[in-house]
């Protein structure tokens, strides 16, 4: 399928490669081998008895061991009795884990949608309010492909603007939507959904590298608000329209790239999906 090139699209032209300015970054968005949908946390599978536990138990065994001929009965039953204690932990241990690795497993596809959708839904916001990004409909299609299409040219078009340098995505900004009450709100409720997937029963479960995105994720966007808050103090002191203004500017321009690049990255791994349109069976 061919699109119709929309204006919206294709009207801002990046100064600078994505590579570039991602190397700029104060904090790490790298790609690595593995999908981050593939990896798991190592604490799944992290002993849940403390290390000093089996330490205290062979030295035990060790010195008990050593004093046999001295107290010969003693000193086996007692060894037994720690032996057995022992590998009891040790069992109960391996059990443990493996039912947590197991509960992990029946969360992991459900939690995985969850941070898709939360994706999903800030790409769009972002690239509608902030940016007043227009795409082209395909009537032709149904349905499902008219998403798909819609989703790819905003794929596209969210690259071109977080590849653009400071002063031309600050031009890009849609001001006056984007510095108002009811946008404050849109980012600050993101933020907060972002942070109710950290604080979740199931996110000591995360890879650390998605733990690290989310909260990026969430302080950015926080930080988007803040930024609003100070360019709209210029309705209060309207004779210093220009500094406010300014540090506003600025402030949303260095926060809109940090989340680009970590929206844009959880795309590639596949955190991005659309609410379906077909009944499950």
């Amino acid at each position: 399928m061919s699109y119709k090139k929309s204006n919206t699209e294709y009207s801002h032209k990046p100064s600078k490669s994505i590579s570039s300015k991602s190397s700029t970054m104060n904090f790490n968005i790298h790609q690595t081998g593995k999908n981050l949908k593939e990896k798991i946390s190592r604490r799944i599978k992290r002993s849940q008895i403390p290390i000093l536990v089996y330490l205290v138990l062979i030295c035990s065994m060790v010195l008990l061991w050593y004093l046999r001929d001295f107290q010969d009965g003693i000193t086996m039953d007692f060894f037994a009795e720690l032996f057995g204690a022992a590998f009891t932990l040790f069992i109960i241990d391996v059990l443990l884990v493996r039912s947590k690795t197991k509960r992990w497993k029946n969360v992991q596809e459900e939690i995985n949608y969850l941070i898709s959708r939360n994706v999903n839904r800030l790409r769009d916001g972002i690239s509608t309010r902030v940016f007043g990004f227009s795409p082209t409909i395909d009537h032709e299609l149904d349905e499902l492909q008219a998403i798909q299409a819609v989703r790819d040219q905003r794929n596209v078009f969210l690259i071109r603007i977080a590849a653009l340098n400071e002063e031309d995505l600050i031009r890009s900004l849609h001001q006056e939507e984007l510095f108002s009450d009811n946008t404050y709100d849109y980012f600050n409720e993101k933020a907060d959904e972002i942070w109710a997937i950290l604080n979740m029963k199931y996110s000591d479960d995360l890879h650390p590298e998605m733990v690290s995105l989310l909260i990026n994720l969430h302080v950015q966007l926080k930080d988007i608000c803040s930024h609003i808050r100070q360019y709209l103090k210029i309705k209060r002191f309207p004779e210093e329209r220009k500094y406010y203004s300014t540090i506003g500017l600025k402030g949303v321009s260095v926060s809109m790239s940090k989340i680009l690049l970590i929206l844009n990255r959880l795309k590639e791994e596949g955190y991005s999906e659309a609410a379906s349109l077909i009944k499950s069976t």
